[in-house]
C-alpha cells in the first residue's frame, strides 16, 4: 500500500531538507512520524533528532533546534508551527486553512473517494470470511469472522482495491457421513420438512449417542467416504442439507446487510482434489504415514492431504481453494478472517502454497480473531451449546424497543420508518460490540454488554450521526455547499474538531494495513464524542458564526456517515 499520508511525505521532505544544510544526512525511512498522544504538542511529533544524535554523539535538543530553524525558512502552504520540545522533539501543527480544506473535501464523495482510491490503485485481495457450517444454525461464534470481513473488505474496496470477497462454507468433510447416519436412524420427518434446527438437532444427538457406542463414528466415516464417492443417495442427503442451510444463511446475511461475491463451499473443489494431490507429490512433498499422505514442515508438524481411507481433508479443500483463486484472479493479497484456533492449519498452509510456487506478491495474511465464548469456556454446537446469531438479533430489536419507546420522536414516525430505525439500532449495536475489540482477543459474552445502547455502542455514532442531520435539516445550509470564511472566525473548539476530522482518512488506512476494523471504531467514536462535546458548549444555530459552525456539523456527519458505511453500521437521520 502506499504511504498513508500526504502530509506525513511532504514532512519528512521537509525535514531531510532542513537536516541537509545543517551538515545532517538523514534518510527518508529513519524518519518516524506520529501523532503526539498530547494534541497541545501539535499534529505531528518526530524524534529524528535523537536518532541522529546517538549517530553524531551531539545533543539531540541542539540537533532538533538547527533543523527546526532551517525549517522555518522555507515559506510552505502547510505547516503553521515548528517547534522543539522536550529533550529534542520536534512539532509540528497544520495550518488551520490546510485543515479546513480537508474537511470540506470529505463533505464531496467524488474528490474524498478519488483520493481514498489512489492507496490501492492497481491492486487486487482475495477476502476469505464468514464461512458457516452447512446443517448448523448461524451461530453466535461466526458472527466475527462475518462483521470483521465485511468490514476489512468495506475497507479496501473504499481504499481503491479490486476486492473479492469469498464465502469458504463448511460444506464437506466427515461431520456430513454423521449427521447422514444421524438422519437415517432418527429423523422424525422427512428431510424435505426439515429446517436448520431439525438438522442441528440430529447432528447434537449423534455425538451424545455415539459416545455410547463408539461404532456410530465409523458409520459416519463410512457414509462420508460414500458421499466422495458420489453415491446417490449420500449426495441427495447431502444436497437437501445445503439447500436448506443457504437459505437460512441468505435470511441472516439480509439481516446484518452482508453481501459476500461468491460462494465457493468445501464441495467446490472436489473434482481438483486429484490434481492437487499429484502436484504436491510431484513437487517431492508428500510422505507416507500409516497408510496416510502427509507433509512434513521444518518447524511444524505434518499436516494430512489425504487419509489412509482415501478421503481428503480440509487441509486439501483449502490448498484447491489457493490454486482455484490464483488461477481465477491472480489477487496481490490473501486475506484469511478465520478464528485464531487455525493459526496451524494456516502456517501449514501458506507454507505449502509457498512451496508449491502460489506466491501472490503481496502474500497471505490470516486475521486471527478471538473467540466469542462463555465465561467457562467456548461453545460447543456438538453439545448443544451455542447461541443462534437470529436470537440475539431479536433480543437486541426488543431492547432497542424499549429504550426508543421512552423518546419523542418515535410519535412522529410511522410504522415502517420505526420498524427499520430499531433493527438498524439493534444490528449496529451488535457489529459494534463485536468490531471494536482488537480481533486477535477473546470476547466473553455477556448479553447485558452485547445490548448495552449507551456509552461507546454502535447508537451513540447513530444518536451523534441524527443530531448532526437534526441540526442541518433546521438550517438554511444546503448539502454539500460551498462556504466562505474569515481565519478569526475559526476559534479553539472548532480546531479541535477539524484536527479531529482531519485524521479520517490515515484512520481508513492505518484499520486496513493492520488489518483491524477496531481502529476506524475508536476513531469514529471519538469523532461522536468530540462533536457532542462541542454541541454541549457552542451555540449553533443562530449564532453569529452559525455558517461555519454548521460546516462543522456537515463534516462530522460526512465522516460519522463515510465510516459507519465502512463497518456496516447503518446511519440514522431520526433516531
Amino acid at each position: 500500500m502506499k504511504e498513508n499520508n500526504q502530509v506525513v511525505e511532504k514532512i519528512k521532505l521537509l525535514i531531510m531538507e532542513a537536516a541537509k544544510r545543517s551538515a545532517f544526512k538523514v534518510s527518508k525511512e529513519e524518519i518516524s512520524i506520529e501523532h503526539p498522544q498530547n494534541r497541545e504538542f501539535g499534529d505531528y511529533a518526530c524524534n529524528v533528532a535523537m536518532n541522529l544524535a546517538r549517530k553524531e554523539k551531539a545533543n539531540p535538543k541542539e540537533i532538533a533546534t538547527k533543523i527546526v530553524e532551517e525549517i522555518k525558512k522555507e515559506k510552505n502552504d502547510l505547516i503553521e508551527k515548528v517547534e522543539v520540545a522536550g529533550a529534542g522533539f520536534i512539532n509540528f501543527y497544520i495550518k488551520i486553512e490546510y485543515l479546513v480544506k480537508v474537511a470540506e473535501d470529505m463533505n464531496y464523495e467524488s474528490i474524498f473517494g478519488d483520493r481514498l482510491s489512489e492507496y490501492g490503485k492497481g491492486k487486487k485481495v482475495v477476502i476469505d470470511y464468514s464461512s458457516p457450517n452447512i446443517a448448523k444454525p448461524f451461530g453466535i461464534g461466526h458472527l466475527r469472522s462475518t462483521n470483521i470481513g465485511q468490514a476489512l473488505y468495506n475497507l479496501y474496496k473504499n481504499l481503491g482495491w479490486v476486492t473479492i470477497g469469498d464465502n469458504h462454507l463448511g460444506d464437506w468433510g466427515t461431520q456430513f457421513g454423521k449427521l447422514i447416519v444421524a438422519i437415517k436412524k432418527w429423523a422424525d420427518k422427512d428431510i424435505s420438512e426439515m429446517d436448520i434446527s431439525d438438522l442441528e438437532k440430529l447432528y447434537v444427538k449423534f455425538h451424545k449417542e455415539a459416545k455410547e457406542d463408539e461404532s456410530l463414528v465409523e458409520e459416519g466415516r463410512e457414509w462420508f467416504s460414500k458421499l466422495e464417492k458420489g453415491d446417490k443417495e449420500a449426495k441427495e442427503i447431502w444436497q437437501k442439507c445445503v439447500d436448506i442451510s443457504m437459505q437460512e444463511f441468505d435470511r441472516v446475511y439480509q439481516m446484518l446487510g452482508v453481501s459476500i461475491d461468491f460462494a465457493h463451499g468445501e464441495s467446490f473443489y472436489e473434482e481438483m482434489l486429484p490434481s492437487v494431490i499429484k502436484e504436491v507429490e510431484k513437487k517431492g512433498l508428500v510422505k507416507v504415514s500409516q497408510g496416510a499422505k502427509v507433509i512434513e514442515f521444518k518447524d511444524m508438524p505434518v499436516a494430512m492431504i489425504e487419509k489412509s481411507n482415501g478421503t481428503t481433508t480440509y487441509f486439501t479443500r483449502d490448498l484447491a481453494g489457493i490454486k482455484y483463486r490464483m488461477e481465477e484472479w491472480n489477487p496481490d493479497l490473501f486475506i484469511y478472517e478465520v478464528g485464531a484456533d487455525q493459526i496451524l492449519h494456516f502456517r501449514q498452509l501458506f507454507e505449502t502454497a509457498k512451496m508449491l510456487g502460489y506466491e501472490p506478491s503481496e502474500g497471505y495474511h490470516h486475521v486471527a480473531h478471538g473467540l466469542i465464548r462463555w465465561k467457562s469456556g467456548k461453545f460447543s454446537t456438538r453439545k448443544g451449546d451455542t447461541i443462534h446469531l437470529a436470537d440475539v438479533v431479536e433480543a437486541a430489536k426488543k431492547e432497542a424497543e424499549a429504550i426508543a419507546n421512552k423518546s419523542k420522536v418515535i410519535k412522529e414516525m410511522g410504522e415502517v420508518e420505526k420498524e427499520e430505525m430499531i433493527e438498524a439500532v439493534a444490528i449496529g449495536a451488535i457489529k459494534y460490540s463485536d468490531l471494536q475489540s482488537d480481533p486477535k482477543k477473546d470476547i466473553i459474552f455477556d448479553w447485558e454488554q452485547i445490548m448495552s445502547l449507551e456509552g461507546d455502542s454502535g447508537p451513540y455514532l447513530q444518536y451523534a450521526y441524527a443530531r448532526c442531520r437534526s441540526i442541518l435539516e433546521k438550517s438554511l445550509l444546503k448539502e454539500n455547499s460551498k462556504w466562505s470564511y474569515k481565519k478569526e472566525m475559526i476559534g479553539e473548539d472548532e480546531v479541535k474538531m477539524l484536527r479531529e476530522l482531519y485524521r479520517f482518512e490515515e484512520k481508513i488506512v492505518e484499520a486496513a494495513e493492520r488489518f483491524s476494523p477496531s481502529v476506524l471504531v475508536e476513531y469514529l467514536t471519538s469523532v461522536a464524542r468530540s462533536f457532542n462535546e462541542y454541541y454541549a458548549k457552542n451555540k449553533i444555530i443562530g449564532s453569529n458564526v452559525e455558517e461555519l459552525r454548521l460546516f462543522v456539523t456537515q463534516s462530522t456527519a460526512s465522516v460519522l456517515s463515510k465510516g459507519m458505511a465502512i463497518l456496516g453500521i447503518k446511519a440514522i437521520e431520526r433516531m
